[in-house]
């Protein structure tokens, strides 16, 4: 009764503040020319082309083109958008990435596509209407990503628990004012929940103090596969976009009609094959995100930087954290940020943080990062689940290139909108903004590039045009590929919701398994649904290093990094016959990639879980228990335990496990990495499980099921679980 007497008084309570909202929202629509969502294909002069140019093609048209109307620096959301927005005009576009598209920032988001509820309450409490404009702005945005990938993208329900009676009004209001500013294009309506309901839905949800919650839509992405996405887009209809291909320096001419120095182009070199060559356009575009003062400071040193970085680190825990289809947004902290915990590819994604840092191209997530978001996320859990440090599956760290407006009268002070500015050569910068916005940000950055550079083009295009993959796509598109093909359910699924229409040419090169079931589709590791045809078709989607296949083709590595791991020898392999890379070269691949992953991706922070130093807080009982277990492999009393141990207690219970797999097992707990597996790193294993920062652990499985297994003779489970880092 209590509940909804609260729920009827916030209805009063909000009417006042609704009403005002809703006329600012109906009059800034009103003004917003580009604020009605409708279909607008590009122009049937800009030929699509069915197949996709190679990336050596790509580079051939760099070199041979001539001279292009806009040239964009920067592979990211928004340098592909800028190449998209451009192409489509009709105007002679290319696009140059350093590494790999979205290999920096936009691949490692939160994976919303989202107006942003924190900042329309900024907007409100401090009657800031351009932070107003920016959340409207975002909302039309989301409402065209969803459509225009829809394989890609979905709305997302994220529930709002709340803990005190005199929060409901005020997040109701505030969460009804977000539906009414997205107007028409509002996804669902918000609601609110009982206590009941609300952990019927989160049963995971900390129950004490729980009042009820509210729940909102926001949008939900892939965010590598739709960055790629846009920049495959743009190849299509024409763009010559190449990754690997690093600016060395801009190219300057003297303007006849003034007499001053204007950026002309740009020096390229190929990374792959390290040759160099001149890249000439008549406006160039800076939209490299975090690196944005570098290219500025090419076309003058002097300039002052603009660029503020900010890292936030994400985690990701298996899906058992969250249920399948309800985030969880956390909106004040201990220290005030806001934390989302959000379903996510079968897992569950939780962050992010917020701390300045330096600019760099390998951001590395940190252990305390980490212990702030799993302190976070207790919080707001059941006692009964207990949040294990062990259960952190991988870790990553983006850096957010929050901006300065240089064409502010306060130019300390940051923008939360994006900047455009010309400098005096001509270059065109692009800096700030969000994901949800990229498409905005392209079109006002190539309105500017016309502008500047007096180039010949309409308006933009790119409301309502369907990205890579989204033509033919349908929700039950799945069931042909299972139908036709004779892939796994799941499998079919997890192509689809990937490649859209373009799975059909996935399917065509999956191998032919050799059983009854699945037909083709052989996967890559046995509890993720990538298969080995995806490694070969992300070679024709410009992928050229195994970092690019598990971490922007497939998502592995921000899934799992044990099972990314796992999977990186069969995907050098598959790379080098399409490649041709020679032993040596497959040998670097795997190195690298190792190495991306330690540092990265969190597998570093996993080894430090269990380390040389790693206190051993053991009762006596379990030492001695455990002891004993050790003992049962360690016949000959040596005081470690070999390979040759493991199979002699395997081989006397009847079960056979491969050596590499053996050493593999071994190797995770060897921490002075000497092939064998002493007393005293056994222990230290133990105890870093019980103490809940190690999970997974195979050898610890192996050895217990054995244990148990000599007296009953039963097979031992090896399969590698979840694991953590």
């Amino acid at each position: 009764m209590a509940f909804w007497k609260a729920v009827k008084g916030t209805a009063l309570i909000g009417g006042g503040a609704i009403a005002t909202v809703f006329g600012l929202s109906q009059f800034s629509e009103y003004r917003n020319k580009h604020g009605a969502l409708v279909q607008v294909q590009a122009a049937e002069a800009v030929p699509v082309k069915n197949h996709l140019p190679t990336r050596e093609q790509q580079i051939l048209a760099l070199q041979t083109s001539g001279e292009f109307d806009v040239l964009v620096i920067g592979g990211g959301a928004t340098g592909c958008g800028c190449a998209l927005d451009a192409a489509t005009r009709g105007l002679k576009t290319a696009l140059l990435e350093r590494y790999d598209f979205s290999s920096g920032t936009s691949s490692r988001s939160t994976k919303l596509i989202h107006g942003g509820v924190r900042y329309l309450q900024k907007a409100i409490m401090k009657l800031d209407f351009e932070q107003y404009r920016m959340v409207k702005e975002a909302l039309e945005e989301r409402a065209h990503l969803l459509q225009s990938a829809p394989h890609l993208s979905a709305p997302l329900p994220i529930m709002l628990p709340i803990y005190k009676w005199w929060q409901l009004p005020y997040y109701w209001v505030g969460i009804k004012l977000y539906d009414l500013v997205a107007g028409s294009q509002c996804l669902k309506s918000s609601y609110v929940l009982t206590k009941s309901r609300a952990l019927e839905l989160f049963p995971m949800l900390r129950k004490d103090k729980l009042v009820g919650a509210i729940v909102y839509y926001d949008g939900q992405h892939n965010d590598a596969r739709m960055n790629l996405a846009i920049a495959l887009t743009a190849a299509r209809y024409g763009a010559a976009t190449a990754n690997y291909a690093e600016v060395r320096h801009l190219l300057k001419s003297t303007d006849p009609t003034s007499g001053r120095p204007r950026v002309c182009g740009v020096r390229c070199r190929d990374v792959l094959t390290g040759k160099e060559f001149d890249v000439r356009a008549k406006c160039v575009v800076n939209a490299t995100g975090p690196f944005t003062d570098s290219v500025r400071k090419m076309d003058d040193e002097e300039v002052p930087n603009i660029c503020q970085p900010s890292a936030g680190v994400h985690i990701v825990m298996p899906g058992y954290y969250s249920p399948d289809n309800m985030g969880l947004l956390d909106p004040a902290t201990s220290d005030g940020r806001v934390i989302f915990f959000l379903p996510w590819e079968n897992m569950t994604i939780a962050g992010t943080t917020d701390s300045p840092t330096d600019v760099t191209s390998h951001p590395i997530p940190t252990e305390e990062d980490i212990n702030f978001i799993l302190s976070e996320v207790r919080h707001y859990l059941s006692t009964d689940v207990e949040v294990r440090r062990g259960d952190v599956l991988a870790a990553w760290s983006g850096i957010r290139p929050l901006v300065t407006d240089p064409n502010s009268k306060d130019t300390q002070s940051i923008s939360r909108n994006h900047v455009v500015t010309i400098s005096a050569s001509g270059l065109v910068t692009i800096a700030g903004g969000k994901w949800t916005t990229y498409r905005a940000m392209a079109r006002d950055t190539i309105d500017a590039a016309i502008q500047e550079h007096n180039l010949k083009a309409g308006s933009s295009k790119t409301m309502g045009l369907l990205l890579e993959g989204a033509q033919d796509w349908s929700p039950t598109l799945y069931i042909r590929l299972v139908q036709d093909y004779g892939l796994e359910s799941e499998v079919a699924q997890h192509l689809a919701s990937t490649y859209g229409d373009k799975a059909f040419e996935v399917a065509k090169i999956a191998q032919v398994t050799g059983k009854r079931w699945p037909i083709v589709g052989k996967r890559l590791v046995s509890e993720f649904p990538y298969i080995e045809a995806e490694v070969v078709y992300g070679v024709k989607e410009y992928a050229r290093t195994a970092v690019d296949i598990i971490s922007r083709r497939t998502r592995l590595a921000f899934l799992n990094v044990q099972a990314a791991e796992e999977a990186l020898p069969r995907i050098v392999d598959i790379m080098g016959k399409e490649l041709n890379w020679c032993e040596q070269k497959k040998k670097e691949e795997l190195e690298t990639a190792k190495k991306f992953l330690y540092y990265e991706m969190g597998y570093k922070v996993k080894t430090d879980q269990l380390t040389d130093s790693s206190e051993i807080s053991l009762v006596p009982s379990d030492i001695e228990r455990y002891k004993k277990r050790f003992r049962m492999f360690d016949k000959d009393k040596k005081g470690f335990i070999t390979i040759l141990d493991v199979q002699r207690v395997l081989e006397s219970i009847g079960v056979q496990i491969a050596e590499n797999t053996l050493h593999e097992i071994l190797n995770e707990v060897d921490l002075n990495k000497n092939g064998q597996v002493e007393l005293n790193e056994f222990l230290q294993l133990m105890s870093a499980i019980q103490k809940g920062h190690v999970s997974g652990s195979r050898l610890a499985v192996l050895m217990k099921s054995a244990e148990e297994n000599l007296r009953r003779r039963a097979a031992i489970p090896v399969d590698r679980s979840g694991g953590g880092v």
